[in-house]
């Protein structure tokens, strides 16, 4: 392999190269990564030259696009970045999108929408496309579609010992299955064919309240209440996000402590539905509208611009009110006052939650490895900080759901995604490591450890 730094033939970096540094930088900017080789692959062609290149030294590997989903700081071994791979090539008659590794969200909506159709993408448009499908891939449209990983018809893979395949249900079923939700533990991905869906509008949007006018858990008690009488079809999530006084954000925003639930609803009747919503008191803002699907990244409005966070999800079978509240009192602004227990770290920063609820087509079984299906809520807590001071804030808040913890999401392990336990149930954890065994004995692919015996 040409060790160079130069462009003609294979783009690679070492430390101390001009452009190292910069070919590293991702969204997550609070871990530090620092690989003896970084591969910038271009192709699937230089896909295989690494990945034969790293087999032959008996190097790790990893793999980025965005860098929105790093596990956590590393050193050593070969680091494969993707976002030079970044193709999409709709078809409107199959309703199937063909997408290169380092493609984002963005662009795959872009590609479809034109033709009516869309694909199952998160909620912000910057966030690569392969890689959430890989860990799964919880959708604004969820309820209704299922997870990402559910549409996928083929991929595209490069496996430990450097061979290409092609890989579908029917071809290497063992591999499909265990590479949709197995993350990047198997090999390099380097182009998904996915189903698009017939979507061109949605009713969607954010209702916000005063987190200090309103109490954040009887929002909460009600929003519960109410996902027990919508349709299968309508996604929806409660967020309580303490928002910082800059100037840079909106006047009603700014230096308020906001308890949101934001909707996606295909169907025709969404004023109809979200209508006790709103009766839950004074709004700070209302978003709730009909809108086209290019505008669906709206109803979070996830931030983007690169920075430092920590995150730890927890899937539940129920969502127990008072324990629900408990850990929202942990991680409130308030957190230390009335009786509340006190924040860990002072250094680390305010924490964000966010509950998702499931059910509908996520609890259809797929000929994948996304676990916990059952689960009826995704409790999701991001805070800033440094990794030992943001783990000790989050483990007890987290504790008060134990009783209805099923697990953890491989999405949603931001910088905790070396913690194996939790992942997977012990059925789909036994099938990936036998699969692990066959595709990748040396354990070159070490980013999701969960999936080794």
């Amino acid at each position: 392999m040409n060790t160079s730094t130069d462009f003609a033939d294979l783009h690679v970096l070492r430390p101390g190269d001009p452009r190292y540094d910069d070919e590293l930088a991702g969204f997550q900017t609070g871990f530090v990564r620092r690989p003896e080789l970084v591969v910038a692959a271009r192709s699937a062609d230089d896909v295989v030259t690494a990945v034969r290149y790293a087999a032959a030294r008996d190097l790790p590997i990893d793999v980025q696009a965005t860098g929105h989903g790093l596990s956590g700081a590393s050193e050593g071994g070969v680091l494969i970045t993707t976002g030079r791979m970044d193709g999409v090539h709709v078809d409107p008659e199959a309703r199937t999108a063909r997408v290169r590794a380092g493609v984002r969200w963005g662009r795959v909506v872009a590609a479809a929408v034109p033709h009516g159709l869309a694909p199952l993408n998160g909620s912000a448009p910057s966030v690569g496309a392969v890689s959430y499908t890989l860990g799964g891939g919880l959708g604004i449209l969820a309820r209704e579609f299922g997870y990402a990983a559910d549409h996928v018809r083929a991929l595209d893979v490069v496996t430990a010992d450097g061979r290409p395949r092609h890989v579908t249900l029917d071809s290497e079923p063992e591999l499909y299955r265990a590479l949709l939700g197995g993350g990047h533990g198997l090999g390099v991905v380097t182009e998904l064919e996915i189903g698009l869906v017939p979507v061109r509008r949605l009713f969607g949007g954010s209702l916000a309240f005063d987190g200090r006018r309103v109490e954040p858990a009887a929002v909460l008690r009600a929003y519960e209440e109410w996902t027990r009488t919508v349709p299968e079809g309508l996604t929806s999530s409660f967020a309580a996000v303490p928002y910082p006084d800059l100037p840079a954000l909106p006047p009603q925003l700014r230096g308020r402590y906001v308890v949101s639930v934001r909707v996606a609803y295909t169907g025709t009747d969404g004023e109809r539905l979200v209508a006790p919503l709103r009766e839950m008191g004074p709004a700070l803002a209302d978003s709730l509208r009909e809108m086209p699907y290019t505008e669906s990244h709206t109803i979070h409005s996830d931030p983007d611009v690169p920075h430092a966070y920590y995150g730890d999800s927890a899937v539940l079978s129920e969502l127990d009110i008072a324990a629900a509240g408990e850990l929202l009192a942990r991680t409130g602004p308030d957190a230390g006052d009335g009786g509340a227990p006190a924040r860990a770290n002072s250094s680390v920063g305010e924490v964000v939650v966010q509950i998702n609820h499931l059910g509908g087509a996520l609890a259809r079984p797929a000929p994948n490895s996304v676990p916990y299906r059952e689960g009826r809520f995704l409790v999701r807590l991001l805070t800033m900080g440094g990794r030992e001071a943001a783990r000790a804030l989050l483990d007890p808040a987290f504790a008060p759901l134990a009783p209805d913890t099923l697990g953890r999401s491989v999405n949603f392990a931001f910088g905790a995604g070396d913690r194996a336990e939790g992942l997977y149930d012990d059925a789909t954890r036994k099938r990936l490591a036998g699969v692990k065994s066959s595709y990748d004995p040396a354990n070159l692919f070490r980013g999701n450890g969960s999936l080794s015996a």
